[in-house]
């Protein structure tokens, strides 16, 4: 099955006090392998930065100012994740900012029965304890070396890593049925195996016994 792993950045905490999305990233997976299929938009908000915000992301509005709008890269968004399970961390943070800016243009909104929560799954794992995705990085040793900045496409690659060692999923596993492996395999391996019982001279016997007694009195200090 394909995944999403899903970060959005915004100029504020809260959609309802006019705050906008001004970064979009996805990656895509296949069974958490990356496919190496990308969606990756800055936004222009149209509105201005807080300070607040600009010293998590660094995004100016000035910066911004140039890019698209949400209703420029909707479509290509709706259809890189049509159709596939979609993994965010605090999934109601980013989910109300999208379906927000999805239901003023009259498009569908994301339905959260497509939606793994990552921040629920680490607080089942890891009660009364902090999940935020960098304690969890440092938690599974999880390199945070370039993250200076949010960044959400160096954070969607971080969110995988995380979600992966949360699941303890470590590598791909094999299907064996489909790599040809069946009955019939399995019993002519079993067949193959040879139950002879070797006998063992006396003469051979006595040469072991003498053996050993001479090497445990070597070796005994």
């Amino acid at each position: 099955m394909s995944e999403i792993f899903l970060d959005t950045e915004t100029t504020g905490l809260s959609f309802q006090d006019g705050h906008k999305i001004v970064e979009i990233a996805c990656i895509e997976t296949k069974d958490l392998i990356p496919t190496n299929k990308i969606f990756h938009e800055l936004i222009n908000p149209e509105r201005d930065m807080p300070q607040e915000a600009f010293k998590i992301h660094g995004f100016s509005k000035e910066f911004l100012s140039t890019k698209k709008t949400f209703n420029q890269i909707v479509d290509d968004f709706l259809n890189f994740i049509k159709g596939k399970k979609i993994i965010i961390h605090n999934a109601n943070f980013d989910l109300g900012f999208l379906n927000n800016e999805l239901r003023k243009i009259k498009k569908e909104t994301i339905n959260k029965v497509d939606v793994i929560d990552s921040l629920e799954v680490a607080r089942n794992k890891f009660p009364g304890i902090s999940n935020s995705l960098d304690a969890l990085c440092r938690r599974f040793n999880i390199d945070l070396s370039k993250r200076i900045k949010h960044n959400a496409l160096l954070d969607c690659e971080l969110l995988r890593e995380v979600y992966i060692n949360l699941l303890d999923v470590k590598e791909p596993k094999f299907n064996l049925s489909s790599a040809g492996y069946n009955e019939e395999k399995s019993f002519t391996r079993e067949k193959s195996y040879n139950k002879r019982i070797v006998k063992i001279s006396e003469e051979e016997l006595n040469n072991h016994k003498q053996f050993l007694k001479s090497e445990i009195k070597k070796n005994f200090y």
